[in-house]
């Protein structure tokens, strides 16, 4: 028995070497990472020849290893060249190799992005994030781990970051940005290094810090020497951080500085850019005639890239510059062209500087009504927008403040490892008793029934204070429901590789209003009932989790389809027909749902559980869209494979309206008559 016990270790220990090896393998080795580095630089500007260069090491067999990210540099390659359906299929390809499913959502995210689409980019790029295995570290390091795919999650935290200004939410985006800077830094790539610090400048400005985009200003500066192209974008942040000054004239020295050692550096793309940053000072500089000039020579290069984010803000500057020459109708044929290149996701900080700067345009040559218009439209927009700057400002302070919360699980363990020690001197009690049941045989017997009671008595206790610790740091303190951490330990124990079952996500609809308008202690009892309807509504066996927030999240693991509906309608009804009792008053309260039943209709593809939360909470958005108070149910998918379930995941609503996802509407109880209180609570966003 012994030699055939020592094969099996002998290849247990060869299998473990393979699959490190093979890990290993997936990332670029340093020479070929420079390479690599060079060639998607270069290709930004010079899309096709860099592409020669990234088949010819492809086709090398010294780099059979490096397949997965060869491939992945001739997909961003195919995104500078403008080249979607290249993309897709190299993403398709990579999707279905071992550790490709990252890489494929980054090239999806980065051509989003190139096509304008930042919000969902930037949702894409942290999904490839998540997805890298093992992550890289949250935190600066001296050095990257060998195993971590530093620069990829370089690239998504870039996309993150770019998502997170777009919506108004700087202080995440400055986090985003610094740990992209940390990589970068680990990575010593110093034109990485200088990037990412000209994005904090930027960044920095937005948000009133003047000293701090100065600082790294100042640094991404001294970072580019040496390199034409570096400085010639060092100089643009340095116009853009004078643009959010309202310094025109440095923007426009900075501008000409960039553009100048742009022509120098010889990338096309590069000079196109920069000629479309001169459009929006020519403007801002009473230069209207010459801002259409140069829009007519960037435009045909800008899309000989196929670069639509580009595009739009091109053809922006354009239609403001024909609005102050009074050339109206062409002005409106460009301003609706920005609106097709949208395809629908605007950001809300780029739509509002455009509204402002169209309005501006207006108003100079006496066009009022439609200056008024625009005005209003950007005024909603920047309040959102200021909205969004204060929440995640906020968040970040409470995630700053989370490390109370772990010093609190901390002292839970603390007290639970004082209870071991109890139980194990209670041990030691015991033995002390049967030591002295043998010399004092008598008396023994009375002392060694009181001792074993008190034995019993601390055991019980210890038992019961195990289960009370348990049961706190898996329950929502508020509600009393299960919380995250319930549910984690749940789909570990049952759904880790394939989930099965359906999934309810509830969102109470309207809840900031009531926090606003009537107190925290009143959100806190609204929260407090709907956690109890919720829970009156659902059958015994089915786990009902806070999931943050307002939001809660039902796990109904043996529900049947068909009796699905009737679960998501019952929750709909009890949540919604009475009021809530507050201190505030009687409060209107409904609720938004979103429902599915998992293996999806009617492929029944395998799906892990946070994707089936990800689908519930995609058909909940889609509630929330159509006006609330309803529950939206995914009936059907028309996916055959799980490239064709992401790509619906990555456009659900073009997935939705091409009747790809069927969806069923389940309509909530219609209001009574209720006093002012709670209409307010019912008032739309």
């Amino acid at each position: 028995m012994i030699r055939p016990l020592a094969a099996v270790v002998k290849a247990t220990l060869l299998a473990m070497l393979l699959s490190g090896a093979a890990a290993w393998a997936a990332i670029p080795d340093r020479a070929l990472d420079a390479q690599l580095v060079q060639l998607d630089r270069y290709g930004y500007n010079e899309p096709e020849k860099a592409a020669q260069q990234l088949r010819a090491l492809a086709a090398d067999p010294a780099h059979a290893g490096q397949r997965l990210h060869l491939d992945y540099a001739l997909g961003r390659n195919a995104v500078y060249a403008g080249h979607p359906e290249t993309v897709r299929r190299i993403a398709a390809d990579l999707e279905q190799r071992p550790g490709g499913q990252p890489l494929a959502r980054m090239l999806l995210a980065e051509l989003q992005d190139r096509q304008g689409q930042t919000g969902r980019s930037g949702d894409m790029a942290r999904q490839a994030l998540e997805a890298l295995s093992p992550p890289c570290p949250s935190q600066a390091a001296q050095a990257v781990p060998p195993n971590c795919d530093a620069r990829v999650a370089l690239q998504a935290l870039r996309l993150i970051a770019r998502a997170q200004g777009a919506r108004g939410e700087y202080a995440f985006a400055d986090t985003s940005l610094r740990r992209a800077l940390a990589l970068a830094q680990a990575l010593q790539d110093h034109t990485a290094t200088g990037a990412m610090m000209g994005s904090l400048a930027v960044n920095s400005q937005v948000r009133d810090e003047t000293a701090a985009a100065q600082q790294w200003m100042t640094q991404a500066w001294q970072m580019a020497q040496g390199d034409a192209s570096a400085m010639s974008r060092a100089k643009m942040v340095e116009s853009m951080v004078a643009s959010r000054r309202g310094d025109r004239n440095q923007q426009l020295a900075a501008l000409e500085d960039a553009l100048r050692l742009a022509q120098q550096s010889g990338g096309r793309r590069d000079v196109a850019l920069l000629q479309n940053n001169l459009l929006d000072a020519y403007i801002h500089t009473d230069q209207a005639a010459k801002a259409v000039q140069l829009a007519r020579l960037a435009l045909p290069v800008v899309q000989s890239y196929n670069d639509q984010t580009v595009e739009r803000t091109l053809r922006h500057n354009l239609s403001v510059a024909l609005v102050l020459q009074r050339q109206f109708e062409p002005a409106r044929r460009e301003v609706a062209r920005v609106l097709e290149l949208a395809q629908g996701d605007f950001d809300p900080v780029r739509r509002a500087l455009q509204l402002r700067e169209l309005g501006e345009a207006y108003a100079k040559v006496g066009q009022w009504k439609e200056a008024l218009r625009l005005y209003h439209e950007e005024r909603a927009l920047s309040a959102e927008t200021a909205r969004r700057n204060r929440d995640s400002a906020l968040q970040q302070l409470r995630l700053k403040y989370d490390s109370e919360a772990r010093q609190r699980d901390l002292e839970l363990l603390r007290r639970e490892q004082t209870l071991k020690d109890r139980e194990l001197g209670n041990r030691r009690l015991a033995q002390y008793v049967g030591v002295g049941l043998a010399a004092l045989l008598g008396l023994s017997l009375i002392l060694m029934g009181v001792m074993l009671a008190r034995v019993r008595e601390a055991n019980r206790r210890l038992k019961a204070n195990q289960s009370l610790l348990r049961a706190q740091s898996e329950r929502d303190p508020l509600t009393d429901l299960a919380n995250r951490r319930h549910f984690l330990a749940v789909m570990d124990r049952h759904a880790k590789d394939v989930f099965t079952g359906a999934l309810l996500m509830i969102d109470i609809d309207h809840f900031k209003h009531v926090n606003d308008r009537h107190g925290h202690a009143a959100g806190d009892a609204v929260i407090v009932e709907v956690s109890r309807r919720i829970a009156q509504a659902v059958r015994a066996e089915d786990l009902v989790v806070r999931w943050g927030g307002e939001e809660f999240l039902v796990f109904a693991r043996n529900v049947a389809p068909d009796q699905l509906q009737l679960l998501a309608e019952r929750i709909l009804f009890i949540v919604g027909e009475q009021p809530v009792q507050t201190a505030a008053g009687a409060l209107r309260v409904t609720c938004s749902i979103g429902f599915a039943h998992f293996p999806l209709p009617p492929a029944q593809l395998a799906l892990h559980w946070e994707q089936a939360v990800n689908w519930a909470d995609m058909a909940l958005y889609t509630a929330k869209s159509q006006g609330r108070n309803r529950a939206r149910g995914i009936v059907t998918v028309e996916a055959g494979d799980a490239q064709a379930l992401i790509q619906i995941e990555a456009d659900f609503d073009a997935a939705c309206s091409s009747e790809r996802v069927q969806l069923q509407t389940l309509l909530g109880p219609e209001p009574p008559g209720l006093p002012d209180s709670t209409a307010s609570v019912e008032s739309a966003d």
